[in-house]
């Protein structure tokens, strides 16, 4: 064992309990000065828990966790702070209604008299910005900006604290092809510049490119810790899931048969510009094929769908499902023929404070087998809701009646999907549906959805992840600002061509 000298940070023996479940049991981590280390495990392991102890989130019931050699106590994150950990969280921490500069500096303001010296927090800022490469518009408001520039707002909130070890929990799950290459470089420049970062994915390829070690947790214990240079995909899915993985997609080709979705000629308004968000927009879905809807992410995906399940208003053009004209439908209406796995699980997918089984009939309370004389037939909601947990392995600690807001990102995820697909409607509209799911979820999800596929439903896929839009799509469509500006077929083009035509670099 390295003489403790060399570890920056040591969390020895972290034990955390909440209730029904031991999320951390008897966790060894040990961070090298200047590494990036990644911590790997499936949705639940207890990853982003242990990085919550260490920030001061949460106090463990054993162990403990040393700087430098020494012990510390960590009772809340002005205490990480003053001790140089900074963390990025997977749902990012910022005020919508803030400015970026607002936001890097909340909590942290150096005043004068009383008053916040907003110049020289400036000056900070614009330098860090420059030195690593973290461009963003200062007096932007967050709600106006993307996600990838949201993330980058978190980092120099955390540089601007001058904090050394720096935690990123999940970074990717919500950014485009060319953000995280973006990010990839970030850390390095960060680590070369003697900082220390503890990585939390379960993206193979992401561990793979930019940790130096990897340590894997499953279901709360610790496997091992290994160096990323000698090891492969294969290997560390098999740690951290337990057993072997398949990591391509296995299905036939599609039988699509008749048309289900319509989509003509669609304009729906930007809430940010004067200009439409989406414009122009045509294409069709049949039963029996996976449609994806590929693109950077800001470029009317978003608003595309909300027109579609009736978040948004259409300003011209139709839709049409299973031959009724839905274009101005209620969204109850529309959602009679359609299933919806929304973007954002927190806003539009879960109402957090509610127990799982509530979800999962949020749209099917008023079914008569779900009531009994007006009233919700609590038995019946409770046996179904216990049979899609254990159908789609949904891990919580209380099974049905667990909190929502209480799971894993992960494992949210997974009990909307399960709702969504139960709900048996002929159009599956499925946006991001594995963002932040681990291998063995994603192996499960992509499964389910080819399988739905072959049982004669139409789905509408949007994705980020240019490896799913290859692998599950029968057909691609490519939107940039807000237009489709191209048709591929995924066994007869490549990622190269594909991201081509998402930076609007190609036209049909």
């Amino acid at each position: 064992m390295d003489n403790s000298q060399d570890y920056v940070i040591e969390m020895l023996h972290i034990t955390k309990v909440f209730p029904g479940i031991i999320a951390n049991d008897d966790i060894t981590l040990q961070l090298r000065r200047g590494e990036i280390h990644a911590l790997l495990g499936e949705n639940g392991a207890g990853k982003s828990t242990l990085m919550s102890v260490l920030f001061g989130l949460y106090q463990p019931e054993k162990g403990e966790i040393r700087k430098n050699g020494q012990k510390v106590v960590i009772n809340d994150p002005n205490d990480a702070t003053a001790l140089g950990i900074g963390m990025v969280h997977q749902h990012f921490k910022l005020v919508e209604v803030f400015t970026v500069l607002e936001n890097i500096i909340l909590g942290a303001e150096t005043t004068k008299m009383g008053f916040i010296q907003k110049a020289e927090a400036r000056r900070k800022v614009e330098e860090l910005s420059k030195k690593y490469g973290l461009s963003v518009d200062l007096d932007a408001k967050v709600e106006d900006i993307t996600v990838g520039m949201q993330q980058r707002v978190e980092i120099l909130k955390m540089l601007y604290r001058d904090n050394e070890i720096l935690i990123f929990d999940e970074p990717t799950a919500v950014l485009t092809p060319q953000e995280i290459d973006e990010l990839m470089k970030v850390m390095k420049n960060l680590v070369a510049e003697g900082k220390s970062i503890l990585f939390i994915s379960h993206k193979l390829n992401e561990i793979m490119a930019v940790s130096d070690r990897v340590s894997v947790l499953r279901k709360g214990k610790y496997i091992g810790t290994i160096e990323t240079a000698g090891t492969t995909k294969q290997e560390l899915s098999s740690m951290m899931v337990g057993r072997p993985v398949q990591l391509e997609i296995d299905k036939t080709p599609a039988q699509p048969k008749e048309e289900i979705l319509k989509v003509e000629n669609v304009c729906i308004k930007s809430h940010v510009h004067d200009r439409d968000a989406v414009h122009n927009v045509t294409f069709t879905v049949h039963a029996g094929e996976i449609v994806c809807l590929a693109g950077i992410d800001g470029n009317g995906q978003t608003e595309f769908i909300y027109g579609l399940s009736g978040l948004d208003k259409l300003s011209s053009g139709s839709i049409t499902l299973c031959g009724e004209d839905i274009s101005h439908a209620t969204i109850r209406d529309k959602s009679k023929n359609m299933s919806h796995i929304p973007e954002d699980r927190h806003k539009h997918g879960l109402v957090l404070d509610f127990q799982l089984q509530e979800n999962m009939v949020l749209q099917r309370f008023e079914e008569s087998k779900f009531q009994h004389n007006g009233f919700i037939d609590r038995k019946a909601v409770r046996e179904y809701s216990d049979r899609l947990i254990r159908e789609y392995d949904v891990r919580s600690g209380q099974g049905s009646i667990t909190v929502a807001r209480s799971m894993s990102g992960g494992n949210q995820q997974k009990a909307i999907i399960a709702r969504e697909i139960d709900r048996d409607k002929a159009l599956i509209v499925a946006v991001q549906p594995t963002r932040g799911l681990d291998v063995g979820a994603i192996e499960f999800i992509h499964s389910q959805i080819v399988k739905e596929r072959d049982r004669g439903k139409a789905v509408l896929l949007v994705s980020l992840e240019l490896d799913e839009v290859m692998s599950l799509s029968d057909r691609i469509l490519v939107m940039h600002n807000g237009e489709i500006v191209g048709e591929l077929d995924p066994k007869k083009t490549n990622v190269q061509e594909l991201g081509l035509y998402m930076a609007g670099a190609k036209h049909m």
